[in-house]
């Protein structure tokens, strides 16, 4: 490989193949439970207070 034509899109065989619907994925399922655990914990509250 040679290190003149860094540009080259050749030379760059996806290294490190990246999943890019699975890492939103993840994404949104783990805000949507941390903010149904901070909802759950609001009603709580709310209950005990009231």
């Amino acid at each position: 490989m040679q290190m003149e034509n860094v540009q080259d899109p050749r030379e760059h065989i996806n290294e490190e193949p990246r999943h890019d619907f699975a890492d939103v994925a993840n994404g949104f399922a783990g805000m949507f439970g941390f903010m149904f655990v901070v909802f759950a914990a609001a009603v709580v509250i709310k209950y005990l207070i009231s």
